[in-house]
């Protein structure tokens, strides 16, 4: 197969004529399978895709790993992917995505590969959704609606589930289709006429506006019910805050390592997949600083290029565990082609997050961590290192790095505020445990009347042992 075009050259609008003339395969991105065994099974149980994109800016290494990376999300879904194409234009197609000229190659291609699939690298309007199936004659759906089907399928939780049906209910409500009269609850005309008159007339609407109502109703019942998780989870989270436990919240982009970090750094024993969108429930576990200082570390739903708006927003009340966080650990697959592609991603989502959560506060300070740095070669670390200097380097399967990491964490949590000198009597150890629990012990003696504390501890645990 033949890579894709060069670069762009000049200015925007100097588009090769070759660019322009042809659908490009992707080379690579056919699912291997590994034995017959296994050809029985998935001609059984998967769906054949073809792959289409459309590239407009950028290189053509940035619009080959897109496309790869929608090969990885279609595997992830339960689908065998047969061909990955690629059509250079300025934009998208408003009709059909690539053209009404392109389309006719592409249901070549279909015909040829025996597809019964095709998946769109970008949203599709319904318009745009309708012409293709229409003229291409199978199911046709985009990048969204493939990540909704991947999320649906990990939800496990009762908010993950309710979170992930409101986002496919949001998507599919601009994109229903009524097929004719057949569907219509309207009589109307005289008694007896062609319609069918008396007992025929119905409340005035079409099945497609029934399937919109019931839509509404139930998007409104999951946002009621999404609200009342919410609470939960704030009362939980308001609990950790007034014992001023120190929040930190893992980002990244999905499959970078997150879950296999918190593992090795708690010993959570969180279930870990080479798979895309695997942790889509947070998980919150405890860990100590170096000093003895407790803190939480959240484990959240891994980001996506382009991940679909109807996502933040169903996902918003897990995801602003990020935003009440006091440190975010920025995961990046070291392993990556284009880690910095995944930084630029994951910077998107937060700052969506953070405006919608309207806090007014900025973000929460960010540590990158460099994960799986033990497939890395040294060239390519040495250009990591230089790309992201400020970065820790680890690898959560070897264990390289995190006593580093651990280090840097506690550098970065918050402080307490007030330094204290205190002898507390023996009879309120509790005291004692929560100084060591919440705030930074600088030295402990004891006495016989009880344990003299030079410590620092924030404002509330400082008047309860100045009372003593």
């Amino acid at each position: 197969m033949s890579e894709l075009t060069e670069p762009m050259r000049g200015s925007r609008g100097d588009l090769e004529l070759e660019d322009r003339a042809a659908l490009r395969r992707i080379p690579g991105l056919s699912t291997e399978l590994a034995d017959v065994t296994e050809v029985e099974y998935r001609q059984l149980r998967l769906e054949r895709v073809v792959l289409v994109g459309v590239w407009t800016d950028g290189s053509a290494a940035q619009a080959e790993a897109s496309l790869t990376e929608l090969a990885l999300l279609a595997e992830t879904a339960g689908s065998q992917v047969l061909e990955g194409l690629v059509q250079r234009r300025h934009r998208p197609d408003p009709a059909t995505y690539i053209g009404t000229g392109k389309v006719a190659e592409l249901r070549d291609v279909v015909a040829s590969a025996g597809a019964d699939t095709v998946v769109c690298d970008g949203e599709l309007s319904p318009g745009q959704l309708r012409q293709l199936e229409d003229k291409l004659k199978i199911k046709v759906i985009d990048r969204t609606a493939l990540i909704l089907d991947i999320f649906a399928q990990h939800a496990r939780s009762k908010e993950g589930k309710a979170q992930v049906e409101l986002a496919q209910l949001r998507y599919l409500l601009p994109r229903l289709r009524g097929w004719g009269e057949a569907l219509s609850r309207q009589a109307g005309g005289r008694a007896g006429g062609a319609t069918g008159g008396v007992g025929l007339r119905g409340p005035g609407e079409t099945k497609l506006e029934t399937d919109r109502r019931r839509i509404h109703r139930r998007i409104a019942k999951l946002r009621r019910e999404i609200a009342g998780m919410r609470t939960v989870r704030d009362t939980k989270r308001g609990r950790r805050l007034a014992r001023r436990v120190p929040a930190v919240a893992i980002v990244g982009y999905t499959n970078a390592g997150k879950s296999s970090l918190l593992n090795a750094l708690t010993g959570a024993g969180v279930l870990v997949q080479d798979a895309l969108f695997a942790t889509l429930d947070p998980t919150t576990r405890r860990a100590v600083a170096p000093d003895g200082r407790g803190y939480t570390l959240t484990d959240t739903v891994g980001f996506v290029r382009h991940l679909p708006h109807q996502l933040v927003e169903a996902f918003r009340s897990t995801l602003e565990e990020t935003v009440e966080a006091d440190l975010l650990l920025h995961v990046v697959d070291g392993a990556d082609a284009m880690p910095d592609e995944q930084v630029k991603a994951v910077r998107t989502v937060l700052s969506e997050v953070l405006d919608g959560a309207g806090t007014g506060a900025g973000a929460p300070p960010e540590l990158l961590v460099v994960n799986k740095v033990d497939a890395v070669d040294e060239v390519s670390l040495a250009r990591l290192r230089h790309l992201l200097p400020r970065a820790v380097f680890v690898s959560a399967r070897t264990g390289a790095g995190l006593d580093e990491l651990v280090a840097r964490i506690g550098e970065l949590l918050p402080r307490p505020d007030v330094e204290v000198d205190v002898e507390v009597p023996y009879a309120h150890g509790g005291l004692v445990a929560r100084v060591y629990a919440e705030g930074q012990v600088i030295s402990a003696e004891h006495t016989e009347a009880g344990t003299r504390l030079r410590a620092r501890v924030h404002p509330d645990l400082a008047g309860a042992l100045a009372a003593l």
